[in-house]
């Protein structure tokens, strides 16, 4: 019988388990870091774009591999894919 490792990669991710973050150039993110977009962004269900080189305050990590949360000037509670960002 195989044991199941508890941090191995769900829908629901145990907040125990670290998850390695990185941007877009491989740097590593941490909760609070500010990041800039390098591409511009359609936010969908909003008629807003996100332009390019706008600076992200304050990110936090939500225990998805690949993605962060943050808010915007124009858009609160955005998740962002972090192959679209770089760390400032």
């Amino acid at each position: 019988m195989t044991r199941r490792n508890s941090c191995q990669r769900t829908d629901y991710p145990n907040e125990d388990c670290p998850v390695d973050v990185r941007d877009s150039n491989g740097n590593e993110l941490q909760d609070g870091d500010s990041v800039t977009l390098i591409k511009d962004l359609k936010v969908k269900g909003t008629s807003e774009t996100i332009k390019r080189g706008t600076l992200v305050k304050n990110i936090r990590l939500n225990g998805r591999e690949g993605e962060v949360e943050c808010n915007t000037k124009q858009v609160k509670g955005l998740v962002l894919k972090t192959e679209f960002v770089k760390k400032a």
